[in-house]
């Protein structure tokens, strides 16, 4: 078996970094959701944070790393513009679009992935900075926190949606 460079870096983007951003994102909002006053000691929260800092602020920056990758990476290949009688099966976006049955898949999947799938870094770099700026005040307010996890988690749905949309593109018109 052998994959292409393409195909590499589309493992790279969505397996790869993929799986680690849903490990940060366990982390962090198994983080947020035990910071509670009534669980923990003042010890117990400042050790805690040391991990829900981590936590966030890896899963902000696997984001990023995984929108840029998608974004300027591998999206050129998938939007490539076929030669005149070029075989469509070599150009994914043009393959998709050509079939009445598959368009949907660009149509709606891409147009997530390439739109709300930004909302995903941006999200979760606003909970990071939260979190580094209130820090154990996060374990008293509890609006605050359960706010913050809200849109953790909205940042992580984003991220999600597009990656399932990303892994069945993939598979109905793959970037070769």
């Amino acid at each position: 078996m052998e994959v292409s460079a393409r195909e590499g870096w589309t493992i790279i983007h969505g397996l790869v970094v993929g799986t680690v951003f849903l490990v940060a994102f366990a982390g962090g909002v198994a983080g947020l959701w035990s910071l509670r006053m009534e669980l923990v000691t003042i010890e117990g929260i400042r050790e805690r944070m040391r991990r829900l800092y981590a936590g966030v602020w890896g899963m902000a920056i696997i984001a990023w790393v995984t929108v840029v990758t998608g974004t300027y990476v591998i999206y050129p290949w998938y939007r490539a513009s076929p030669p005149e009688g070029a075989d469509l099966n070599e150009f994914p976006r043009s393959f998709l679009l050509a079939d009445p049955d598959k368009d949907l898949w660009h149509k709606l999947g891409m147009e997530w992935k390439e739109h709300i799938g930004w909302a995903a870094p941006i999200l979760a770099t606003a909970v990071a900075f939260v979190v580094s700026y209130y820090g154990p005040r996060l374990a008293r307010d509890n609006k605050l926190r359960w706010l913050t996890m809200m849109v953790f988690v909205a940042a992580f749905a984003a991220a999600a949606v597009a990656g399932v949309f990303g892994a069945f593109i993939n598979k109905a018109a793959p970037i070769r």
